[in-house]
């Protein structure tokens, strides 16, 4: 720092020997009263008693203290808290775990306690495959065109050959036994393992995806109930 120039008096001489970063330009004029000696000032200007310069100097640095520590305050913490308070917050995403993307007329049936209580052991074993909320809806529409979402048994004269269970598999056809078929888990993942050997289920229609696996008379019949089995996932999936 370079030393104060010759004649300088003593409030000018601290305001000269403040730390660069606080150092403020007073006034012109009050810094010439401060720094110039009365001899050398123009006519009419006046002259700042000895006595006063310590006091003078007191409010001269607290005002240069003050004016430095609010530009601190505005440039550090006024900036970042407003930009804060101007982001908008995010609302919650209110998107479906499931999205149908159906073909031609829907159907849609009533269901009772059995029913749901089928259609939530069918998102159990679904999870329980690892499989995403789409198997759930195909797997589901399968189900409410084989057997409205009941666990039929054998049916005597009325039933389709030996078709059991909520997907109508067939002990004949080594889907398994009548025992097995007919508990909602096993043939919920007998029907998943089916569809997971379909190369794109996820991407195909899903009359399709099913069909390739259930291999029914009425092949285009599972797409009138996407729908409602993608309803019922959205209800059911996250409880």
């Amino acid at each position: 720092m370079a030393p104060p120039p010759e004649g300088m008096t003593v409030a000018a001489r601290s305001l000269h020997t403040l730390p660069a970063p606080q150092r403020e330009q007073p006034d012109p004029l009050i810094f010439e009263r401060l720094t110039v000696p009365p001899h050398s000032r123009p006519p009419g200007r006046w002259c700042v008693d000895p006595r006063m310069e310590p006091l003078m100097n007191t409010i001269l640095r607290k005002s240069i203290l003050g004016i430095a520590g609010l530009a601190f305050t505005g440039g550090v913490f006024a900036g970042p808290i407003a930009a804060h308070a101007d982001t908008p917050a995010h609302a919650a995403s209110t998107k479906p775990v499931a999205v149908a993307t159906v073909q031609g007329e829907q159907s849609t049936i009533s269901l009772n306690d059995e029913q749901t209580a089928n259609v939530k052991a069918i998102i159990a074993a679904t999870k329980k495959a690892g499989l995403p909320e789409r198997a759930a809806v195909v797997s589901i529409a399968t189900s409410l065109q084989e057997s409205k979402l009941e666990n039929l048994g054998h049916l005597g004269d009325k039933n389709d050959h030996d078709s059991l269970g909520l997907f109508q598999q067939r002990p004949s056809s080594g889907w398994g036994s009548p025992e097995q078929i007919t508990d909602p888990e096993y043939s919920t993942l007998a029907f998943l393992k089916g569809l997971k050997q379909v190369d794109g289920w996820q991407d195909m229609p899903l009359t399709k995806a099913a069909q390739t696996v259930q291999v029914s008379a009425y092949p285009d019949a599972y797409a009138q109930w996407e729908k409602q089995a993608t309803d019922l996932v959205n209800q059911h999936w996250t409880k």
